[in-house]
């Protein structure tokens, strides 16, 4: 018997497993090493048979507006990295950001002979991007990485990873479905391990549901935090509170990402969080405000750590802010039911909006089928412009002729460039077949392997 302990003693044993990778890699041997999603459909990233363990993914994507004909060829541009960085101001192409592309895609996966996901949420919302604007950060389990010159904006371009084991005995399903109007790039590396003898009984498998109420529904909004008015209203049972996780089962709690937009003008927080195990009427775990739960004091600082931190602090937004809490050390622990809870406002008093993702593992089956909201009530409040009337001008003949040479450029351009988006998602479908067909041939080469 092994005495090693520590969150790194597996790396001291030899371990019968084989490892796989699902991939978007070019199956032609050519380098255009990504996927086109297509607007409106799911794709099966790949299935993996078990018995296995995801132990890595790893994403980047992009989703841009094309606003204008390009001068460069969309033919030749085709074979060419998908995202061209060229600034707009130059006059070569014109492509914008969709801004909230993050929260219009949805990660769907699904454990074994199960008719219902385990992984529901949000493909940003997933990957700790709240409200579709990511933030450079670094925890155990997750990590975001943008370039400097792309932080502070909605729907920009970033890497995400994933370091949750996943465990499955029988078959793994990874799925992402695109419910936008556009399509968007995909890059992925999905790791696994194989192994052949079935897993333990009493396995637990990973799931991750996303909620939203916009606004929480508070009884004095207008009433300022921390005031004595507010602070003298009792709340023992959490009638009111924001759920940020509601389950039945046997299994454990490791945490959750949560994003706040704040309407009063003053703090967000002071809510306390409860934890109900068991179908306790009243929660064993209380907690001390808000930013308590995340191990920040005083309000939420700019920092970032292993298991918990500030992601996007409101300072620096329009208004919203994104935290994280991973319980990988001290997992809440349920044998029939767990609802976790956080107040929004002491008493449930502010109507902000709240959105989070829960993070917990817990035996098979899913006993209720994870639910999402509809697209149209995932999208994040942003602050509005005014409607801004071009001026009429008088027009040269020279300016008619620019305009009707400029329209007509655009006419020809734009369906040769849609033409390579539609043959560019056709390779998606096709490769989404060949993922499958590679991972059973890798599953069949290690299962004869003996």
């Amino acid at each position: 018997m092994s005495n090693l302990s520590g969150m790194f003693k597996d790396l001291t044993k030899i371990k019968k497993a084989r490892n796989g990778r699902l991939s978007s890699w070019d199956h032609s041997g050519r380098n255009q090493d990504y996927w086109e999603i297509p607007a409106g459909e799911s794709i099966t990233l790949g299935e993996i048979e078990g018995p296995g363990c995801i132990t890595h993914i790893w994403m980047t994507s992009s989703c841009r507006r094309i606003k204008a004909p390009s001068i460069l060829d969309p033919k030749l541009t085709a074979k060419a990295a998908p995202v061209m960085e060229i600034h707009p101001a130059l006059g070569v192409i014109w492509d914008d950001y969709d801004p909230f592309y993050y929260r219009k895609a949805l990660i769907k996966i699904t454990w074994d002979d199960q008719n219902t996901p385990s992984v529901l949420a949000p493909f940003g919302d997933f990957f700790c991007i709240g409200n579709s604007y990511p933030g450079n950060f670094s925890s155990l389990p997750f990590n975001v990485s943008l370039k400097p010159e792309e932080a502070g904006k909605y729907g920009a371009p970033c890497s995400v990873s994933c370091y949750f084991p996943m465990p499955f005995n029988k078959k793994a399903k990874i799925e992402i479905i695109n419910e936008n109007e556009l399509p968007f790039i995909l890059y992925f590396n999905i790791d696994y391990e194989m192994y052949k003898e079935p897993l333990d009984n009493d396995t637990a498998y990973f799931h991750a549901s996303w909620r939203r109420e916009n606004p929480c529904d508070g009884w004095g909004p207008n009433i300022q935090v921390n005031s004595p008015e507010v602070n003298g209203v009792a709340n023992l049972k959490g009638d009111g509170n924001y759920v940020i996780l509601e389950t039945e089962g046997t299994g454990h709690y490791v945490g959750c990402n949560l994003t706040v937009r704040h309407f009063q003008g003053s703090w967000w927080g002071e809510g306390d969080d409860m934890f109900f195990i068991d179908g306790e009427e009243y929660p064993s775990l209380n907690g001390t405000g808000t930013e308590d739960y995340f191990n920040h004091a005083w309000g939420m600082q700019r920092n970032a750590y292993p298991f918990f931190g500030t992601i996007v602090h409101e300072g620096d937004t329009d208004g919203f802010h994104v935290s994280y809490r991973f319980h990988l050390l001290d997992p809440v622990r349920f044998e029939k039911s767990l609802k976790v809870t956080i107040e929004h406002g002491h008493a449930n008093h502010l109507s902000d909006d709240w959105s989070s993702t829960a993070y917990w593992y817990q035996t098979l089956p899913t006993s209720k089928p994870l639910t999402i909201l509809p697209v149209e009530k995932r999208l994040p409040v942003v602050p509005a412009l005014p409607n801004r009337m071009p001026p009429e001008v008088p027009l040269t003949e020279e300016m008619k002729q620019a305009l009707e040479i400029y329209q007509k450029r655009w006419e020809t351009y734009k369906p040769v460039r849609e033409e390579q988006f539609r043959i560019k998602e056709n390779k998606a479908r096709r490769e989404s077949k060949l993922n499958i067909e590679f991972a059973k041939k890798l599953r069949d080469s290690y299962r004869r392997d003996d």
